[in-house]
């Protein structure tokens, strides 16, 4: 019988709170030694006062640094409202706060099939995780081909342009990305939404190599009507949700 592993909770120092664009930002932090998988995620906590009482704020964000690296990093988006998010945003080098221990989560390779081509598809900080997992050997050692695609309502929210550049330059033939921006001119991708260019072919005619159930997996990671559209698409194609105990061609990370 699998003991229950508990949630810890251990003090974090912020090294650095970057922002983006006005909603979007990377906290970077130091903790004790945090050993996770690529693509597993975290959960962060601060105390918030609101008048006069306190509560502790809890949420999950995926890891995208590499296990490897020193330095945590989340790659976060400012909810309307939100207590964390805007509590997160205030954050200044120094400041501390806590974070969850052990990692969890199975949005990872060692939970995908073999196939040989592997897409990974985003909207907005659902890039976070794939991030993590491109700068690990296992991708580049498993796949021949792999698609990344990013969605994203402006172009200034094509966060880390530089680290995907990194991708594209050391893999020109097994790498390639794609940007999909809906609400503006896109000169260095596509225009309108990820699934639009699903359904008249431009995604995979753009990518250089098609979408089947016979050597593709598709993760997924994003707004739950991203998903939600396509795994309807995709479904279409004969393809299905991936389980452990019924393997299929789709793995899902939903982001709020």
């Amino acid at each position: 019988m699998t003991g229950i592993i508990r949630t810890t909770w251990h003090n974090a120092e912020v090294l650095s709170n970057q922002r983006w664009t006005e909603r979007l930002l990377t906290l970077r932090i130091r903790t004790e030694p945090l050993p996770f998988t690529a693509g597993q995620f975290v959960t962060l906590r601060l105390p918030i006062t609101t008048g006069d009482a306190t509560e502790l704020v809890a949420k999950s964000y995926s890891l995208i640094n590499a296990p490897d690296e020193e330095a945590l990093e989340i790659f976060y988006n400012i909810v309307p409202n939100g207590k964390l998010s805007n509590a997160l945003a205030r954050l200044q080098p120094g400041d501390s706060l806590e974070i969850s221990q052990p990692a969890k989560g199975f949005f990872v390779l060692d939970e995908i099939p073999a196939v040989p081509n592997l897409w990974m598809i985003a909207t907005g900080t659902g890039l976070g995780p794939y991030l993590s997992i491109l700068k690990t050997p296992q991708p580049w050692q498993r796949f021949q081909k792999i698609v990344l695609v990013h969605g994203v309502p402006l172009v200034n929210e094509l966060a880390y342009a530089e680290l995907i550049q990194t991708f594209a330059t050391q893999y020109p033939e097994q790498f390639r990305f794609i940007s999909c921006v809906t609400r503006e001119a896109n000169p260095h991708g596509l225009e309108g939404r990820i699934t639009t260019h699903l359904e008249s072919g431009t995604l995979e005619q753009t990518a250089g190599t098609t979408i089947t159930v016979d050597d593709t997996h598709v993760m997924l990671c994003g707004n739950h009507n991203m998903l939600n559209d396509m795994k309807a698409l995709l479904g279409n194609r004969g393809m299905q949700r991936h389980l452990r105990h019924k393997p299929g061609h789709i793995t899902t990370e939903q982001y709020f």
